[in-house]
């Protein structure tokens, strides 16, 4: 090689060189804080070599719950779980026979559990059912509401104590209803008439304050063709009080096609509010799998077997895009036809703890049927999905980001040969002097919370407020969250 031909080549490395420094410049720097990031969506993640994100199947833990009282019956739907210091909730709808949405048979009704495993239903005596007022319900006479009551407990710190609670009820001719509460058993209207009337609301409508945004926001039913044309969808508006309500907004998918989303159940993650998780019911209709014959021997009702549904996994950040990296089935409907009707495996709204390292989410099933229940299904904590490796090692780079606290953790899992090592790496892209491969300690095994270490050292606090980047390396490993504290 001539001396002009290892000029060149001199050249081509110091220019490549400095475009990697330009575009480490250049690049918006994430404001990581000490929230935890979990790797439902690539937002984090600068680049992946030899890695993949990969969508975890949660575990089903069998029925918890039917719906075995008169006043609740094989319509029953719409679940909502809420958890507090006292222990957990769900609220339902009871519907014992198909109805029109403002037929007068439809209430709101409510479990007790005290771990989220075992189910029991209290005797409330709040309203007559039937002549009989032991029963469950804590909410009646209000058709279009029971239908579709979505309550939340507030976490808006400017909240009062008798609106603890606050709910979200209602249909195309009524327009949606606020209620407020101070224990979620004793409701009453927030005013005579409707907070909200641009949507069709023809599914279980959605609003919490989202503390990302400082706002209530309500995720509610449209269709994209407007009316009830087109795929069923979602759309969204923001409110400061809970009473006055913003132009609603569609939400986009990306560059996904439309399905029909049924219902989405969106709730801010309790481990990560910055990130709202939507496990929602995706329909398909005229999709028809269970025979006439076989649906008279599965006593389904007439009207509800010639369509089939599953649940699908989606993200949103705020704004009015729902991320969907995933568009595989995030729960498959069950072996048995009996899971393959109209409106079945529908999931119940929000996602709790329900153990040292294990979290729940609940799903309708046996829709139409006798059997009409509620699944308990469960996943490790951050266990949505995770970066994944393979036998063969692979690099993670995330994006460049500034953070609070003094150690870095992360949530993982490891196989016996497998292993994890963690480089963090200046606004350069240079890896940082005491935090190099080369001195980082090797993680192996299977935690929610590990602490990383340099040279037996694991304080990061030299590097806080300071725009860094990760390099993370990994042999057959998943790598479910990561946050500093």
């Amino acid at each position: 090689m001539n001396i002009y031909s290892r000029i060149v080549i001199l050249c081509l490395i110091v220019h490549v060189h400095l475009s990697e420094v330009v575009v480490a410049q250049n690049e918006p720097v994430v404001t990581l804080g000490k929230r935890r990031e979990i790797f439902v969506d690539k937002y984090l993640i600068d680049k992946m070599e030899g890695l993949s994100l990969v969508m975890h199947t949660p575990r089903d833990e069998g029925p918890v719950l039917y719906f075995d009282k008169p006043w609740e019956g094989p319509f029953s739907a719409y679940g909502t779980v809420i958890k507090d210091k006292t222990g957990y909730r769900i609220y339902y709808r009871g519907m014992p026979a198909t109805a029109a949405d403002d037929s007068e048979i439809q209430v709101t009704c409510v479990a007790n559990s005290s771990d989220g495993i075992n189910w029991t239903k209290p005797e409330l005596g709040l309203y007559q059912v039937g002549g009989n007022s032991k029963n469950n319900v804590v909410l009646a006479g209000d058709p279009a509401v029971n239908h579709n009551f979505s309550p939340f407990l507030d976490s808006n710190p400017q909240a009062p104590a008798a609106r603890r609670y606050k709910a979200i009820g209602g249909g195309v001719k009524t327009g949606l209803y606020a209620y407020f509460s101070p224990d979620g058993l004793h409701w009453t209207r927030a005013q005579q008439g409707p907070v909200f009337t641009k949507g069709v609301f023809d599914s279980q409508n959605v609003a919490f304050w989202s503390e990302e945004e400082k706002r209530y926001v309500l995720y509610f039913r449209t269709w994209t063709e407007g009316g009830f044309k087109g795929k069923r969808s979602v759309s969204k508006t923001v409110s400061s009080d809970f009473i006055h309500w913003q132009e609603p907004v569609a939400m986009t998918f990306g560059d996904t096609p439309y399905e029909d989303i049924y219902t989405h159940q969106t709730s801010p993650y309790f481990r990560a509010p910055h990130i709202a998780i939507a496990i929602g019911a995706r329909f398909m209709p005229g999709r028809k799998v269970v025979s006439d014959e076989q649906a008279r021997i599965l006593n389904v009702n007439p009207s509800y077997y010639k369509d089939c549904s599953d649940a699908i996994l989606m993200s949103t950040r705020g704004g009015n895009n729902y991320d969907r990296t995933f568009m595989e089935s995030f729960i498959r409907p069950g072996i048995g036809l009996k899971n393959w009707v109209s409106r079945s495996n529908y999931p119940a709204l929000n996602v709790v703890q329900t153990g040292a390292d294990e979290m729940s989410v609940y799903v309708n099933q046996d829709y139409a049927q006798p059997t009409a229940h509620v699944h308990r299904y469960s996943l490790r904590l951050d266990g949505f999905a995770s970066v994944a490796a393979s036998y063969q090692p692979g690099i993670l780079t995330t994006r460049f980001f500034t953070f609070e606290g003094s150690q870095l953790l992360l949530n993982y899992a490891t196989s016996a040969p497998g292993e994890i090592q963690v480089e963090i790496q200046d606004e350069n892209g240079k890896p940082v002097p005491g935090f190099t491969f080369n001195e980082a300690g090797i993680i192996i095994g299977n935690e929610i919370s590990r602490t990383v270490f340099w040279n037996s050292k694991s304080d990061v606090r030299q590097l806080a407020g300071k725009k860094i980047r990760l390099k993370i390396r990994m042999k057959d490993a998943d790598l479910y969250a990561l946050w500093f504290e």
